[in-house]
């Protein structure tokens, strides 16, 4: 089950995809160090990674542990407000087709840069955010693209990035131990909205594992030719899944 995202807003004049949101840094004196201080999850220690990272650190950091992520293609499913498409570059700077409900499969460590069109009250605007997968989940065998990470974006966020804010949203897995027993669908997913002053990958990682980092701002693709390769993150290797195609209704006599 996919937990709730932890969505972060902040006001912010700059417009670049490597801006999000501020992390406290929060320090304690004692008088001799604890081993357990060190554990994950204790206190409010220094984290190794953190959710103002530029994007890909965090990523690239995961592939360094352990367990079968590197090489592997982790279903993502995208949806938003009605008449939103979705669509993922080709051959280049070139995209796509538009998809409301576009999946396909991305791979853990790298920052994919997407495209939004037909936002609401905004005709002809466009925003360009990225998402950074930073672990994978263990569905069944064989039904992976059954259980795809969900990228739910509402309107609020889509608003904010086009007013020149930048938005944060942390996915997360959540702990089966305190998770509700229900579906999490795009109708039923909500977001915990948190301050700017407070790091969401790590307030993500109270609640779960955090499994992948949206941004969302203002930045549009560069003019110049030559900065594009940098734009699109070296246009990292994803993977299309194509929705089975619905039978025609057979006539029965």
């Amino acid at each position: 089950m996919i937990g709730y995202p932890m969505t972060s807003r902040r006001n912010s004049c700059l417009r670049t995809a490597a801006t999000i949101t501020a992390i406290i840094a929060c320090f304690s004196q004692t008088s001799a160090a604890d081993p357990s201080q060190y554990l994950r999850g204790y206190g409010n220690q220094h984290r190794i990674v953190s959710g103002d990272m530029p994007p890909g650190q965090v990523g690239q950091a995961r592939l360094t542990g352990r367990g079968p992520v590197q090489g592997y293609f982790q279903p993502v499913a995208f949806s938003g407000p009605k008449g939103v498409g979705f669509s993922m570059p080709e051959h280049g700077n070139l995209f796509g087709k538009e998809d409301p409900t576009l999946q396909l499969g991305l791979m853990v460590g790298g920052v994919y840069r997407f495209r939004i069109t037909g936002i609401p009250n905004a005709e002809g605007a466009e925003l360009y955010p990225t998402i950074e997968l930073i672990d994978r989940i263990y569905p069944p065998p064989g039904l992976a693209t059954s259980f795809p990470i969900l990228i739910n974006l509402d309107q609020d966020d889509l608003d904010a990035a086009l007013d020149g804010r930048m938005v944060t949203r942390v996915i997360y897995l959540e702990d089966p131990d305190t998770a509700i027993a229900l579906p999490e669908t795009p109708k039923t997913s909500r977001a915990i909205e948190i301050s700017e002053h407070q790091d969401a990958l790590e307030v993500a990682d109270r609640f779960g594992r955090p499994v992948a980092i949206v941004r969302i701002g203002s930045v549009a693709p560069p003019t110049a030719e030559a900065l594009m390769p940098q734009f699109f993150f070296g246009y990292p290797i994803w993977a299309p899944i194509y929705k089975p195609e619905q039978p025609e209704h057979a006539v029965t006599r």
